[in-house]
């Protein structure tokens, strides 16, 4: 059973849907896994909570 982790940013319920939902087809299609089998965490992290080059997201 894979598990997959993505962390990101706030998203909305319906990007995160469409993401998990693509997520899933392509362990499908790759490995040819019942869909059930499949699941997906989503860790999201505040813009306060994380930052790139040197400075925070928040910031940008």
């Amino acid at each position: 059973m894979p598990i997959v982790t993505v962390q990101q940013g706030p998203r909305s319920v319906e990007l995160k849907r469409e993401l998990v939902k693509r997520i899933t087809d392509a362990f499908v299609a790759a490995y040819s896994l019942p869909p059930e089998t499949v699941q997906v965490w989503i860790h999201e992290f505040p813009a306060e909570s994380w930052g790139a080059a040197g400075k925070l997201t928040a910031d940008k």
